[in-house]
């Protein structure tokens, strides 16, 4: 028999409670998280952010930035005119104040985005989510509709909606030309982000503890497939602003008697030579809020993707 005798030391001396230990970060971090830890070290970030904020401030509240009617105090005796006191960019054809035009058409333009927002956020939303996560005959049928208005280009069929209805030309009307036939690039990228969540761990989780399919999708698919369709949304209400702009110019849109700064463009386009002031301003306000916009959604884009931030 062995009389080796065998040390063994104290546990309180030993390393291996600080060694085996798991380690739990002190900070929380999810997606959000780490989005907005990368957004808030990016310049354009706050430069697109402070440049929205002004465009929301002005809709909101023209009468921060100017105290001059923009349609009651309209002279001929102005016409085409210059800058002078009071009035920084000067006039246009009709003798109307272009600074105080361009401040009370940010909310036409701004509404008309908004709506469209809503309208193409609500459909996608609804027609990418269920197709991409029930699948079978339900993603057949919505996938084909969702085609057939891809195959369309949307500001072709609301010039053909806005001249039908050239009656009835408003804000609402436009947002609906637009909005009805914008839909589907959401749907698109919702679906193929729920065909790949869908599959995850916590929906099988989910689905043997006994929830409803429904419930699964809202309370755990859905909002873990939310990010690309934000993204895709800032982008599109750029968009969304451009095509009014764009109808409006084309004689299709707003009609005359409301304040946008596509009906600006419009009625500027044949004094472009004698007072080309009338065109540059308003286009250089469409200018900035849709660049404002879209950067914004290039960040947010950069900053929700994994990838990206780790290229950088």
């Amino acid at each position: 028999m062995s009389n080796n005798t065998h040390y063994v030391a104290p546990l309180e001396e030993t390393p291996l409670l600080s060694i085996d230990a798991v380690k739990v970060a002190e900070k929380r971090s999810n997606l959000w998280l780490d989005a907005w830890q990368d957004l808030r070290g990016r310049p354009m970030f706050w430069i697109s952010f402070a440049l929205i904020v002004l465009v929301v401030l002005v809709a909101l509240l023209p009468g921060l930035f100017t105290q001059t009617p923009p349609n009651n105090q309209c002279f001929l005796a102005n016409s085409n005119a210059g800058p002078t006191a009071g009035h920084p960019l000067g006039f246009t054809k009709q003798g109307c104040d272009i600074y105080s035009r361009i401040i009370h058409g940010t909310s036409t333009s701004l509404t008309v985005g908004i709506i469209v927002i809503i309208l193409t956020t609500f459909l996608g939303l609804v027609f990418g989510a269920f197709a991409g996560f029930y699948g079978g005959w339900v993603d057949s049928v919505l996938s084909r509709v969702g085609d057939i208005f891809f195959s369309i280009p949307y500001i072709l069929a609301a010039v053909v909606i806005m001249s039908v209805l050239s009656q009835y030309r408003s804000v609402w009307s436009i947002s609906l030309a637009i909005g009805i036939f914008a839909w589907p690039a959401t749907a698109r990228v919702l679906r193929s982000e729920i065909l790949r969540v869908k599959n995850a761990d916590f929906v099988m989780a989910s689905t043997a503890l006994g929830l409803s399919r429904f419930k699964i999708l809202l309370k755990h698919v859905l909002p873990n497939s939310i990010a690309p369709v934000i993204v895709i949304t800032t982008i599109s209400l750029a968009g969304a602003i451009v095509a009014e702009a764009s109808l409006s110019f084309l004689g299709v849109g707003l009609g005359s008697d409301i304040m946008s700064w596509g009906n600006d463009i419009n009625q500027a386009q044949n004094d472009l030579r004698v007072a080309p002031q009338t065109l540059i301003y308003p286009s250089i306000a469409l200018s900035i809020t849709v660049f404002a916009f879209i950067s914004l959604g290039e960040v947010v884009r950069d900053a929700l993707d994994p990838k990206a931030r780790a290229l950088r």
